[in-house]
């Protein structure tokens, strides 16, 4: 007779700091502001549109908004279009791993099928240049005809008004110096503000990790010179190194884009993760774990990605939260003093800009861009310093 199998009493890492994380109140308002934030950016299509999201004329029942989905007329493509696969993606993957939550092998089949077949039309569809206003088209329809806008219903770079309009029913937000809705271009900031954020911070991670993990496990000469190396390079004032970057970027009459944002930023912000990085690999390589790993004859890179990697991934975590804030920052001071993205691209630093020559008389475009920035910042801080107390094993 088989014995009962016992519960067992092992709770994982990952759990314990998951445990620490959700008990501070703080963390929680952090993390509602994140996904607070990921919402807008991800379903913007659906909360500002000057496109029906549905249309019923003439019989023929029409989705206008779901072209511009995948093929968006916009000179940031790439950012537009990784976040509308995300929306594409998202919602039935979550619906499928509901449907088939008792089958994992097939849920996880389910969810990789969809991930390839939803990525299709966006290689598919091409773009198409369209003018049409569609609010008036629809107005005189007839009885039996219908059409749904989303809740705001312009784009980000229709002209919806006269300039500087202050918030009214038709635009709560009010608009820009060239007519533009506010709310619109807001909620489109935020994929901008987003997109920088998270990428530029991905970019310092792989450099920061990278060599933080060879200095710190190899030591010796090479360890010196680049650590010097780091150092002469953190003497500059970040902020000041950008903008002499983006300078140099836009008098070689590069393109001005959020991918030149991301790098630049990306490739002037890896230092600090480095030296945090080594500091915490010259703890563990004096640990017997890795005396054992080298005894056995692994190889260096393993023993520093398999081994090592994992162990430090606390430190990482939290700096990667504030590394997010700070390129959120970085992103909308560069575009306030005009190096960020270019126009027509909305951005929060953008319309702070545009405020800039009298911001007590346009304060519509300072208040709101400036909520949104500080809400996010604030957010991604509060998530890293909680992230910071519940890897803390002296928090309990």
């Amino acid at each position: 007779m088989n014995k009962p199998e016992e519960k067992s009493d092992f709770i994982s890492p990952g759990a314990i700091v998951w445990r620490r994380f959700r008990k501070d109140k703080i963390a929680i308002v952090g993390l509602c502001g994140i996904v607070f934030l990921f919402a807008v950016a991800i379903f913007a299509p659906f909360v500002a549109n000057g496109r029906p999201l549905v249309l019923f004329r003439d019989g023929i029942l029409s989705f206008p908004a779901l072209r511009y989905v995948f093929a968006p007329d916009t000179s940031e493509v790439i950012v537009e279009k990784l976040f509308n696969y995300i929306l594409v993606f998202f919602l039935p993957a979550c619906l499928m791993l509901m449907v088939f939550g008792h089958k994992s092998r097939l849920k996880w089949r389910a969810v990789a099928a969809w991930a390839v077949i939803a990525i299709v039309p966006f290689f598919l569809v091409g773009p198409r240049l369209e003018k049409s206003d569609w609010r008036e088209g629809c107005a005189n329809l007839a009885k039996g005809e219908f059409a749904i806008f989303a809740p705001v219903p312009y784009g980000p770079f229709e002209n919806a008004g006269d300039p500087h309009l202050k918030p009214c029913r038709a635009h709560i937000f009010g608009t820009d110096q060239v007519g533009r809705d506010v709310f619109s271009r807001m909620v489109y900031g935020s994929r901008v503000s987003l997109a920088v954020g998270l990428l530029a911070t991905a970019l310092t991670m792989v450099f920061g990790i990278v060599v933080g993990l060879i200095c710190g496990y190899f030591g010796g000469r090479m360890d010196f010179i680049v650590m010097r190396i780091v150092e002469i390079i953190m003497c500059f004032p970040t902020f000041l190194l950008l903008l002499i970057l983006m300078a140099i970027m836009m008098d070689r009459k590069m393109e001005q884009s959020i991918l030149l944002v991301i790098a630049v930023i990306g490739l002037t912000s890896w230092t600090g993760l480095s030296r945090i990085v080594r500091g915490e690999v010259l703890q563990q390589r004096a640990m017997p774990y890795i005396k054992a790993c080298e005894s056995l004859g692994l190889s260096i890179w393993k023993i520093m990605f398999s081994h090592l990697l994992p162990n430090i991934t606390g430190p990482i975590l939290v700096s990667f939260t504030f590394g997010v804030a700070g390129a959120i920052l970085a992103e909308s001071g560069l575009s306030f003093l005009g190096f960020g993205v270019r126009a027509p691209t909305a951005s929060w630093g953008e319309l702070l800009h545009q405020a800039f020559s009298d911001p007590l008389r346009y304060w519509h475009l300072t208040l709101w861009p400036g909520a949104a920035i500080f809400i996010s910042v604030v957010s991604f801080n509060f998530v890293g310093e909680a992230l910071h107390r519940a890897f803390d094993p002296k928090s309990d």
